[in-house]
């Protein structure tokens, strides 16, 4: 499994846009993507404009491919202007099941 982190924070007062458009996005990636295992959203409860969005793909190449879905690019488009910053962090899920 391969697991992605994001950390979004939305531009001065875009926070509700850019919430509606994460959870469409949300979903769109868990229907058309079978690659998509999970996509979550969460946000700051004192900071309302910090999202933390949590996301597991089945490999890599599952999640590269979801970088080339055009429902991805106009996520993008849309949501570039609302964003103040973004930071992406990628990992490997430890299989517990393997005791090598």
């Amino acid at each position: 499994m391969f697991v992605v982190v994001v950390f979004l924070e939305a531009e001065g007062g875009r926070q509700d846009e850019l919430a509606g458009a994460l959870r469409v996005h949300a979903r769109t990636c868990r229907e058309r993507e079978a690659g998509c295992q999970r996509y979550d959203i969460s946000v700051d409860p004192l900071e309302g404009a910090a999202f933390l969005l949590y996301q597991i793909y089945d490999d890599e190449a599952a999640h590269l491919a979801h970088r080339e879905m055009p429902h991805y690019a106009d996520f993008r488009v849309l949501t570039d202007p609302w964003t103040k910053s973004r930071r992406v962090l990628t990992y490997r899920a430890v299989d517990l099941t393997d005791d090598t």
